[in-house]
């Protein structure tokens, strides 16, 4: 038996620099960060004493006599891409709901391609983890994703991750002293809208005006250096949060389904109260809201906020881990 464990995540600056039809024209980098949420894959192989080969459950449950009768499409795709013959059971439960902007079908698709290869006896590494997922969303399934959710997942942490315009990816992890790492953590609150979407919908839009959007993703991109100086130097964070702000606005423009009057409702509530900026997480439409608030500040927006419910959350750093490894004797 194996599982894996593998976090969702927080993107601060630059999401949509990181899609191929805006990097490999003008490079991209985005600013994020795992946290400690997590998506988790138990695989063993299964015994041939059943009426069904394989056996996969999530939100569903799954009995198959072949790989093609799968109906979950990363599952089907992962065990293709990995010739895995023989009967498996695989399960996968999660921290926080799918669907919510924090990266968890990126999640799925690197925890299962982890602990898919362990269960092989076979150990990758994380950039070679996270390009097979992004080969599996992109070419094999045909979603509308970007490259920095695979990246993040596989490697955990806190980074500046640039994608050059030949497909190169360079992940520089935020060196930060605990203290200052702790400011910032106390700084951020983490609510969910109540809504949930699909992102590869919204994410298609946004590819698709990326012509019409340039000044609002070169601006995006142009914040990654600029909050990661903030983040570095010894100072105030209030301009942080503030850079958040600015980049909400411009990320509303990048296409009609980001947000929508509920959740523009909800981040001016938060805003009146005291919060300096924020964002929806992820491709838009609804999911998680981070927040940016002084903590003297943020009684008054958990007032302001008390029907939605709260996530605490702490950074985490190790990525994609295979926590159990039980190998059949």
């Amino acid at each position: 038996m194996v599982i894996s464990r593998t976090p969702f995540r927080i993107s601060f600056f630059g999401g949509g620099t990181d899609y191929p039809a805006w990097f490999r024209a003008r490079g991209g980098a985005v600013l994020s960060t795992t946290i400690d949420k997590y998506c988790y894959i138990t695989c063993r192989r299964l015994p041939p004493f059943f009426e069904y080969k394989s056996r996969i459950v999530y939100s569903k449950v799954e009995l198959v006599k072949a790989n093609s009768q799968i109906e979950h499409p990363a599952v089907r795709a992962i065990l293709d891409y990995l010739k895995v013959e023989e009967g498996v059971e695989i399960h996968h439960d999660g921290d926080l709901p799918a669907r919510t902007g924090l990266g968890s079908s990126s999640s799925f698709a690197v925890g299962l391609l982890h602990a898919s290869y362990a269960l092989k006896n076979a150990m990758i590494d994380k950039m070679r983890l996270a390009r097979e997922a992004i080969h599996i969303e992109q070419e094999v399934l045909k979603e509308n994703v970007g490259w920095q959710d695979q990246v993040i997942a596989a490697c955990g942490g806190l980074n500046r991750i640039d994608f050059t315009r030949g497909g190169a990816v360079d992940v520089t992890p935020i060196t930060l002293n605990p203290a200052r790492l702790e400011v910032l953590q106390s700084h951020l609150l983490l609510y969910f809208t109540g809504f949930s979407r699909i992102a590869s919908l919204i994410v298609k839009e946004q590819i698709e005006r990326i012509p019409d959007t340039h000044s609002e993703l070169a601006r995006l991109q142009d914040m990654v250096p600029e909050a990661a100086s903030l983040l570095c130097s010894n100072g105030n964070l209030d301009e942080f949060g503030r850079l958040l702000h600015e980049a909400w606005t411009l990320k509303r423009r990048l296409s009609s389904k980001i947000s929508s009057p509920e959740i523009d409702e909800i981040y001016e509530r938060a805003r009146s109260a005291g919060a300096l900026g924020g964002k929806l997480l992820g491709a838009g439409g609804g999911g998680f809201m981070l927040l940016f608030a002084r903590p003297e500040d943020q009684p008054k927006i958990r007032k302001r906020l008390e029907k939605l419910t709260m996530v605490p959350f702490r950074f985490e750093t190790e990525g994609s881990r295979i926590i159990v490894y039980q190998p059949e004797s």
